[in-house]
């Protein structure tokens, strides 16, 4: 792997996080949103999937562990003011939300309130097993 270099360009907040913005490779669709330590960001290059760290569980998390739902890494950028991380993934099995959604962002607003737009696909309950 290069040097630790790239990590001292990134912005790390006070508690040593980069947010991590993950988007569908091919269709540009946004899948999620989570956090990156340096040692998560360092896995996910030299692993070639996307590794997060996890503020609940206070460890790493490598996306899919649990639900073989993981984004295979197919470029990482760094935004303008170096503080927000944008991965473009292939996401394997096509569901990158805990709720079985292919997506996070199934919230939409419409009249003032928030409605889920887009399908469950899998249900959660067969994915995870806790």
């Amino acid at each position: 792997m290069a040097n630790s270099s790239y990590l001292d360009a990134i912005k790390w907040t006070e508690d040593g996080l980069v947010p991590a913005i993950a988007q569908d490779a091919a269709s540009g669709e946004i899948l999620m949103f989570a956090w990156m330590n340096r040692e998560s960001l360092a896995l996910t290059l030299a692993e070639g999937r996307a590794v997060y760290w996890s503020r609940s569980r206070n460890r790493l998390w490598r996306k899919g562990e649990e639900s073989g739902n993981v984004q295979q890494l197919v470029e990482l950028r760094l935004d303008c003011d170096k503080d927000v991380i944008l991965m473009k993934v292939e996401q394997l099995g096509g569901i990158a939300c805990h709720t079985g959604r292919r997506s996070c962002f199934f919230h939409r607003m419409e009249d003032g309130r928030w409605v889920e737009v887009d399908p469950v696909v899998k249900d959660p309950a067969t994915m995870y097993s806790h």
